[in-house]
């Protein structure tokens, strides 16, 4: 169990400094170090908004990735990015997403970078709260890579991809890091049309190694791709099978969805943590901290308050600086409030 009641987390993304996007787009005019120190002032910023917030457990933001998954690639051997049919005008779609041609064997010698990410987050966050990486699980990170002759579908694709997330979560376990997520988005939002004990079994298999030895999460939401979710959005077709995920919490989307099937958070309850996306990514308008104890003491009514925890749905990449930060303000202040009233 959490040693804090209502523990306030976040997922995993933050919102880049306007800056670091300038940056990005004009890397030839600049040295190694240049860039490198961009970085690092990306980081601080980041950590300065969410410990300013008051969170118990904090992230690096992913100020280094491009999407939460999607800069993985740039570390594994054997895809060759492909632009050609991708859908560039016309309303935001999750088909406007980049793929990526596989022109070799699955291959990442040396590592995925989640380990330097997490020494940069050590060496620059203060005392105090706990320091949490994520990282896509393999389904989802499967998602966007083109089947072959050699890996014929997406299971094919996973399954190669399998090994290499867990040695990440290995070696970020050896590095120090006692909070994971491992982000398996995908399975949540395909769970209406999948082989939920299928995913199950990928899940597993991928974190059996570092079972026991972190506090270890996942996450699953309906995506929010520019703010638009892709999946079914429904708890009901997760269960029961996602119920035998080998995870001390769960981190479930709920303020988007009106904490529709709110119920269905027992069930988890009674096998494991539960961190309720208790803020809306998607929508510009900013809970106040009364809205936060009301959402909190809802969810109390399924989730005992050492069990929970409390996040926004999903990560804060897709939602301006200005409210990301203010919306952590109040949730962290919602938070407070409630615990006094324990």
């Amino acid at each position: 169990m959490n040693k804090t009641p209502i523990r306030t987390t976040v997922v995993g993304s933050y919102p880049f400094p306007g800056w670091l996007e300038f940056v990005s787009q004009n890397l030839d005019k600049l040295g190694a170090a240049d860039i490198e120190e961009a970085i690092e002032d990306a980081v601080i910023a980041a950590i300065h908004d969410q410990t300013t917030a008051g969170l118990d457990v904090i992230t690096d933001g992913e100020q280094t990735r491009l999407d939460f998954n999607l800069s993985f690639y740039g570390f594994i051997n054997g895809i060759e990015n492909n632009t050609s049919s991708t859908r560039l005008y016309g309303p935001p779609a999750h088909d406007q997403r980049g793929k990526n041609n596989i022109v070799g064997k699955l291959e990442a010698p040396n590592g995925l970078g989640a380990v330097k990410e997490f020494e940069r987050l050590k060496k620059l966050a203060p005392n105090g709260p706990t320091l949490k990486a994520s990282i896509p699980g393999p389904y989802t990170l499967s998602g966007r890579l083109l089947p072959n002759d050699t890996y014929k579908d997406r299971y094919e694709i996973t399954e190669a991809l399998l090994p290499i997330i867990s040695r990440e979560l290995e070696a970020l376990v050896a590095a120090g890091c006692t909070e994971i997520t491992v982000d398996e988005p995908s399975m949540s939002c395909y769970a209406y049309k999948a082989d939920t004990k299928r995913f199950v079994d990928i899940f597993n298999r991928t974190v059996k190694t570092i079972k026991g030895k972190c506090n270890l999460s996942t996450h699953l939401c309906f995506g929010n791709f520019k703010g638009r979710p892709v999946g079914y959005r429904s708890i009901k077709p997760m269960l029961p099978d996602f119920l035998n995920m080998d995870v001390d919490e769960i981190h479930i989307e709920m303020a988007n969805r009106e904490f529709a099937e709110i119920e269905l958070l027992a069930p988890f309850a009674e096998k494991m943590n539960v961190a309720v996306g208790i803020i809306d990514v998607k929508n510009y308008y900013i809970e106040s901290p009364e809205d936060v104890v009301e959402r909190i003491n809802r969810c109390l009514k399924y989730v005992p308050a050492e069990k929970l925890s409390v996040a926004p749905d999903c990560g804060l990449s897709q939602t301006a600086r200005w409210a990301s930060r203010q919306k952590l303000i109040n949730m962290v202040a919602g938070a407070k409030k409630v615990r006094e009233s324990l």
